[in-house]
């Protein structure tokens, strides 16, 4: 697998496969064997589909070496979050509810990175449904910078599997923070495209007016390339923006000069001190790079987190009405907690839940008429550990607000963002930055984030213990 290696970026690799330096079927093979060796310690992977896998490499390199290249991903070894239907592979959500579910029929992202010739080397572990809490009876996903720590919520096993390169990219889900989250905790790079741009049919819905689906890899290009892949209108998803879809990365390398990126130091305080220094150095590094930071106000913006909990449960209790409550004994404590929550919302509060969003809603319409992005933390500190943050937490509803006062409010407005590395705690965690964009513009946010990217060298470094 000559100038292939497990740390190589998708948009390296695809330069060496399109020239025929690099074998589809080694590079999978190879990836394979990193999710053999390393994935009974970190759990990031429900089902491992080596065989399939290594099917879809051979057919990438049939069609390679006849001319018939695809695109930047074709062949490249990707991981599907564990709630996108897959015909023909079982897929649960980390559930005993599907624990033994085969689809016959994929969701549309997945079509979608199949046309691109993508290898799907198995399905992603991930909290039950979707939430922020694990089933009892299944092993949660490890933190590869180190295991006693939180590997962030919902989509933890596709952050995990990019941070530790036992695939070259991963698609998570995002509801409340679950591509940001298991990004920042992992030291990974996420993005959530704004709501509708990519299609969510048959990706099993926790909060279907709030979910996301987008890519975690181990670079912003990459995730540029793969959002080329998976975005754009889908007649099935009676949300999906029917818009032109760029090229995403066509602004990757150009000068952000001039960009005014917005930062409302009230709302960024509630932070770490080392996130409160790692943010300050972000501010710094871009106005070298001649990037205007200038101060704004999103008073009011939290009310997207208070009341992401309840407007959450509510939809949930309509997603799950075939299995709640006849079948409730098989859930988890906190899944099943969200489902009695849903049951007990008055419709005051459902009414509140959809009043705030539109507050929130305006509040960034009227940020983003100064400014072409908003910078915020993607965490407020370095991951939690497992005995601040275990697998089984259940949030009172009241206190669920503070712990996605950085990531929910980007749900109820349904704006893309990104979250990317901004350097190490003192203990050696990943922290992260956020840059929160208006709709449709996810290439700014990545011509920014790129920008931020190659002026700094967080994203070349990678879990010690998991190296080879």
């Amino acid at each position: 697998m000559t100038g292939a290696n497990h740390r190589s970026s998708i948009a390296d690799l695809a330069k060496g496969i399109k020239s025929k330096q690099i074998s589809p079927v080694e590079l999978t093979g190879a990836m394979l064997q990193r999710i053999e060796k390393f994935n009974p310690q970190l759990h990031a992977f429900n089902t491992v589909m080596g065989a399939q896998a290594l099917a879809q490499a051979q057919q990438a390199e049939r069609e390679i070496e006849a001319g018939q290249y695809r695109g930047p991903l074709h062949g490249i070894p990707v991981g599907l979050k564990d709630l996108l239907y897959t015909a023909g592979v079982r897929t649960t959500a980390s559930s005993m509810i599907l624990k033994d579910w085969v689809p016959d029929q994929n969701a549309t992202v997945v079509n979608r990175l199949a046309e691109a010739g993508a290898v799907f080397v198995g399905k992603t572990n991930m909290t039950e449904f979707a939430l922020s809490g694990y089933h009892p009876d299944l092993q949660a996903p490890r933190n590869p910078w180190n295991h006693d720590h939180w590997s962030g919520v919902s989509s933890s096993g596709s952050g995990v599997a990019a941070a530790a390169r036992l695939c070259c990219a991963t698609i998570g889900s995002d509801t409340g923070g679950s591509i940001r989250l298991p990004a920042a905790a992992n030291g990974a790079v996420g993005l959530k495209p704004t709501y509708g741009r990519v299609s969510r049919h048959n990706a099993f819905p926790l909060s279907e007016s709030l979910d996301h689906i987008g890519p975690i890899t181990s670079s912003v290009e990459d995730a540029a390339i793969v959002l080329n892949a998976i975005a754009g209108f889908d007649i099935n998803d009676p949300t999906s923006l029917d818009v032109s879809v760029p090229d995403f990365g066509a602004g990757i390398g150009r000068s952000v000069k001039g960009l005014k990126v917005g930062i409302d130091s009230t709302y960024n305080a509630q932070v770490d001190p080392e996130v409160a220094a790692a943010l300050e150095g972000v501010a710094a590094t871009l106005t070298e790079l001649g990037v205007e930071v200038v101060d704004v106000d999103v008073t009011g913006i939290e009310e997207g987190a208070d009341y992401w909990f309840s407007l959450t449960a509510i939809e949930a209790v309509n997603h799950h009405k075939e299995f709640y409550p006849q079948r409730q004994d098989e859930y988890g404590p906190v899944f099943r907690n969200l489902l009695e929550h849903g049951y007990s919302c008055s419709a005051e509060e459902i009414a509140r839940a959809y009043t705030a969003r539109a507050r929130v809603k305006q509040i960034l319409t009227r940020t983003f008429m100064g400014v072409d992005m908003l910078l915020c933390p993607s965490l407020a500190g370095p991951a939690p550990s497992l005995e601040e943050f275990p697998p089984q937490m259940i949030l009172p509803a009241e206190a669920v607000g503070s712990v996605v006062l950085y990531q929910a409010p980007f749900n109820f407005s349904g704006s893309p963002t990104i979250s990317v590395p901004m350097g190490f705690s003192a203990s050696g965690l990943p922290l992260s930055l956020q840059l929160v964009g208006r709709h449709c513009e996810e290439g700014l946010l990545i011509q920014m984030a790129h920008a931020y990217e190659r002026a700094t060298p967080w994203h070349q470094q990678t879990p010690a213990n998991i190296d080879l």
